[in-house]
Protein backbone atom coordinates (compact mmCIF):
# COMPACT_ATOMS: atom_id res chain seq x y z
CA UNK A 1 0.00 0.00 0.00
CA UNK A 2 1.94 2.94 -0.81
CA UNK A 3 1.49 6.42 0.93
CA UNK A 4 2.54 9.56 -0.69
CA UNK A 5 3.39 12.70 1.73
CA UNK A 6 3.31 15.79 -0.25
CA UNK A 7 4.56 18.87 2.06
CA UNK A 8 3.44 22.14 0.11
CA UNK A 9 3.15 25.72 1.17
CA UNK A 10 -0.68 26.57 1.38
CA UNK A 11 -2.27 27.94 -1.79
CA UNK A 12 -3.20 25.18 -4.21
CA UNK A 13 -6.22 25.31 -5.46
CA UNK A 14 -8.93 21.77 -4.89
CA UNK A 15 -8.68 21.63 -8.65
CA UNK A 16 -4.66 21.43 -8.30
CA UNK A 17 -4.94 19.25 -5.33
CA UNK A 18 -7.06 16.53 -7.13
CA UNK A 19 -4.83 16.71 -9.87
CA UNK A 20 -2.01 16.15 -8.01
CA UNK A 21 -3.67 12.95 -6.41
CA UNK A 22 -4.67 11.69 -9.53
CA UNK A 23 -1.13 11.84 -11.24
CA UNK A 24 0.87 10.50 -8.55
CA UNK A 25 -1.95 7.86 -8.22
CA UNK A 26 -1.09 7.65 -11.85
CA UNK A 27 2.31 7.12 -11.60
CA UNK A 28 2.78 4.84 -9.09
CA UNK A 29 0.48 2.41 -10.90
CA UNK A 30 2.43 2.44 -14.34
CA UNK A 31 5.80 2.62 -12.86
CA UNK A 32 5.60 0.53 -9.61
CA UNK A 33 2.22 -1.00 -11.07
CA UNK A 34 0.54 -0.64 -7.74
CA UNK A 35 -2.84 -0.75 -7.66
CA UNK A 36 -4.44 2.55 -7.25
CA UNK A 37 -7.39 1.17 -4.79
CA UNK A 38 -4.44 1.01 -2.57
CA UNK A 39 -2.89 4.18 -2.63
CA UNK A 40 -2.89 7.15 -0.64
CA UNK A 41 -1.23 10.50 -1.02
CA UNK A 42 -1.53 12.84 1.66
CA UNK A 43 -1.10 16.99 0.91
CA UNK A 44 0.16 19.03 4.16
CA UNK A 45 -0.48 22.48 3.80
CA UNK A 46 1.93 24.82 5.89
CA UNK A 47 1.75 28.36 5.88
CA UNK A 48 4.74 30.10 4.20
CA UNK A 49 5.76 31.63 7.80
CA UNK A 50 5.85 27.87 9.44
CA UNK A 51 8.36 26.62 6.67
CA UNK A 52 12.18 28.01 6.69
CA UNK A 53 14.09 27.89 3.74
CA UNK A 54 17.97 28.78 2.68
CA UNK A 55 18.06 29.82 6.44
CA UNK A 56 15.05 31.93 6.57
CA UNK A 57 11.17 31.90 6.91
CA UNK A 58 9.61 31.09 3.17
CA UNK A 59 7.26 34.61 3.17
CA UNK A 60 10.57 36.66 4.25
CA UNK A 61 12.23 34.69 1.20
CA UNK A 62 9.87 34.99 -1.52
CA UNK A 63 9.68 38.62 -0.60
CA UNK A 64 13.36 39.10 -0.73
CA UNK A 65 12.71 37.16 -4.17
CA UNK A 66 10.05 39.80 -5.64
CA UNK A 67 7.68 36.75 -5.45
CA UNK A 68 5.06 38.39 -2.96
Amino acid sequence: MPVVHLHITKGASRNQKEQIVREFTQTLQSVLGKNPAHTHVLIHETEESDWGYSGMLTDVFRKGEGKE
